[in-house]
């Protein structure tokens, strides 16, 4: 539970708010809740509109917490009934307020609700507005009406619009009881709280790379295996998803392809996941090879060099449920990838699958090898785990959903559109360590050096990129460099980091610095008021969401009574 802390100025802050209205003698006062919620009240537009510009001036002010990418998990409540008598019984612990405030505070027309203040900012103060320019708008932050953390809305809306008079048409009192049960992700997401506030602008620039990227005609759609060399060269797309679950696609974004290599992180953060870092590790490797991916060639402990060599991903794979039969352990690998892309597209291709396996001379050469090596796990049936392996590299993707996937590691471990944890902070952190050093092949060099990220390439075309604490991007594109990677997606990579400050090292002091875009108009956010900047830090704290958390104060020269320095406490405790 979320206690407060009060300084003594911040203490005369609340008393005078209490005491007073703060920007003017028609505006009522405004206390932040612990669910992020100003009561039940309601008002009409008249009551609401002043209300409204601090609203929206305050959407566009530096915010109060600290930078998105400090951020491992986000998660956001639902509900906001009974806000308004824990914040009464709170301010009486910290001898704020009286019985008789306390009733001002819950008297019907003071206090607007959320749900109020967001149909007034969509409605643009009218009274009805129709359905459509809420979903218009929602798009517009980067939000889905098919995010499942929407459904209950969604759902609601659609039978609310079925017993209006037109089927299109909302008032406060209907919209109220369609957006309530998600109202704290609404209030955020339109407030421009996302790790990237103006997704529109961002969303423009990605267009922009991907329209760039298009126009190379460079490469060769690989075709050692077959299945594979039926593929358009002219097939590209990019899919993103944040760690707050924004989503944006362009170009092919809906065609499936398989995942090939790009199942390599995936599967070793699973068996991380089951099994710890020392034990899988004890068969495998964590240095890059400097060798060609699928060469038969171990380390001097006669290990694979890493799991995102073929050898070492054949030996991951002998570390899934061991044991079991090749039906349990695929389906068991299956459930953990939809959760991870969340419950979107994961399927099988069969055909390419039987294509590996008649081709994949080199993996059962790798395989033969391995096995006399005793690099495998004592009682492990060599020929059924590369069954296995081929199967994995089979499974199928859309960018959009491999983008999902990428997010759930960009965001540690939890899935960011349902909000699940499906691996270990351990896994991911791992992971992410590998993919960067190892993930491109003979280029993971080159690719560490000039975009900074953690990314792992196969050879159907595809670019799983993580951003962390920020985002998982997918890029698809057949068409292959001689080392194997899709030449449109390192192209596009390139060029976002060149755009962005994305690279693990482009935020060091002095440094030339790039657009940030998770600061809103890549202004620097600011994390601390003056002691006596009243108006602002009153219009902050009144429309801040419930988990701020004061902090100790600087260790500086300052006086700790006089500076209050607040941060988001984004675990959601």
């Amino acid at each position: 539970m979320l206690h407060f802390r009060f300084s003594t100025v911040l203490k005369e802050l609340f008393e005078a708010t209490l005491k007073r209205p703060s920007l003017g003698s028609r505006q009522k006062t405004w206390l932040p809740t612990r669910h992020c919620c100003f009561g039940a009240a309601s008002v009409d537009a008249r009551a609401v509109s002043t209300q409204l510009k601090v609203l929206h001036a305050a959407s566009h002010r530096p915010a109060l917490r600290t930078a998105p990418c400090a951020a491992p998990y986000r998660s956001y409540c639902a509900k906001t009934e009974g806000a308004a008598v824990e914040l009464d019984e709170q301010l009486k612990k910290d001898g704020v307020g009286s019985e008789a405030t306390s009733d001002k505070r819950r008297n019907a027309g003071i206090l607007p609700s959320l749900e109020d203040l967001l149909f007034y900012t969509v409605a643009e103060g009218q009274e009805t507005m129709p359905a459509h320019k809420f979903l218009t708008a929602l798009k517009a932050t980067g939000l889905r009406t098919g995010d499942p953390r929407l459904k209950e809305c969604m759902e609601t809306l659609k039978e609310t619009l079925k017993n209006t008079s037109d089927g299109v048409t909302l008032d406060r009192h209907l919209f109220k009881k369609c957006v309530q049960s998600n109202i704290v992700l609404l209030t955020q997401a339109f407030r421009k709280k996302f790790v990237i506030p103006d997704f529109q602008s961002f969303t423009s620039h990605i267009d922009e790379l991907y329209e760039s990227a298009k126009k190379l005609s460079g490469g060769q759609v690989a075709d050692y295996i077959p299945q594979l060399a039926k593929f358009s060269p002219d097939l590209w797309a990019v899919s993103l998803c944040t760690v707050d679950g924004q989503r944006h696609t362009v170009g092919d974004t809906k065609v499936p392809f398989c995942l090939q290599s790009c199942v390599k992180p995936l599967k070793y953060a699973i068996a991380v996941h089951d099994h710890g870092t020392e034990y899988v590790h004890s068969f495998i490797g964590k240095e890059p090879s400097g060798l060609r991916f699928n060469k038969l060639f171990l380390n001097d402990e006669d290990k694979p060099h890493n799991p995102m060599v073929n050898a070492g991903a054949i030996v991951c794979t002998s570390l899934i449920k061991q044991g079991a039969g090749n039906a349990e352990k695929f389906d068991y690998v299956m459930n953990f990838l939809k959760k991870m892309a969340g419950n979107e597209y994961v399927g099988f291709s069969n055909a390419t699958f039987q294509s590996e396996r008649e081709s994949g001379d080199r993996n059962f050469a790798i395989g033969y090898y391995l096995k006399e090596k005793k690099c495998f796990p004592e009682g492990t049936d060599m020929t059924s785990v590369l069954d296995f392996y081929f199967q994995l590299c089979s499974i199928e993707v859309t960018c959009e959903s491999a983008s999902v996937m990428a997010a759930t590691l960009a965001n540690g471990g939890n899935c960011p559109i349902t909000g699940e944890r499906v691996l270990s902070p351990e896994a991911v952190r791992n992971t992410l360590s590998l993919m960067h050093s190892c993930g491109m092949y003979d280029f993971s060099g080159q690719f560490a050096f000039h975009v900074g990220l953690p990314a792992k390439s196969g050879v159907a075309g595809g670019i799983l990129l993580v951003v962390p604490n920020v985002m998982g991007i997918m890029c698809w594109s057949p068409p292959l460099d001689k080392l194997g990677n899709s030449v449109r997606g390192i192209q596009f990579c390139t060029d976002l980091v060149e755009l962005f400050n994305f690279h693990n090292y482009d935020n060091l002091r002095h440094f030339a610095k790039k657009h940030d875009p998770r600061r809103e108009g890549g202004e620097q956010r600011q994390h601390s008021f003056g002691p006596m900047d009243y108006e602002s830090l009153q219009q902050e704290l009144a429309l801040k969401a419930p988990l701020w958390k004061k902090v100790s104060p600087t260790e500086s020269h300052q006086d700790s009574s006089t500076t209050v320095v607040y941060r988001m406490d984004n675990a959601g405790k």
